[in-house]
């Protein structure tokens, strides 16, 4: 008698090997989600440094309100933005994530931001 097929203990190896690839991909794909979102807070950080200079080449001072002028992504929180003696700082959140970004401009830093300009995450 000639049988063709698999046996039962073959396709429990399969389907434990599979198993175990995919205990392994599912964190780094987590942790690639994360990168990306906190990619995104960075990106709308550096987007309003450039929106307050321009409101300060208008009118020669700093806002806390950009109004229109100035757009988050999406599931980006924020900014949350004060104002200092020479400049200002802000914070953004994420729906999805517990971390925060921060920057500043100006000689006021705001940690985890240590140079002026560069948004910092924690």
């Amino acid at each position: 008698m000639n049988r063709k097929g698999f046996t039962l203990i073959e396709l429990l190896i399969v389907v434990v090997i599979i198993g175990i690839l995919a205990a392994i991909a599912i964190p780094k794909f987590a942790n690639t989600k994360e990168k990306a979102y906190l990619a995104s807070m960075k990106s709308d950080l550096r987007n309003l440094v450039t929106a307050e200079e321009a409101y300060f080449a208008d009118s020669v001072k700093y806002t806390s309100n950009l109004g229109t002028a100035y757009n988050t992504t999406s599931g980006v929180v924020g900014p949350t933005i004060a104002l200092t003696a020479d400049g200002w700082t802000a914070n953004v959140s994420h729906t999805t994530t517990t971390k925060k970004c921060y920057i500043y401009v100006g000689s006021t830093a705001l940690a985890p931001a240590n140079k002026e300009g560069e948004p910092k995450c924690q």
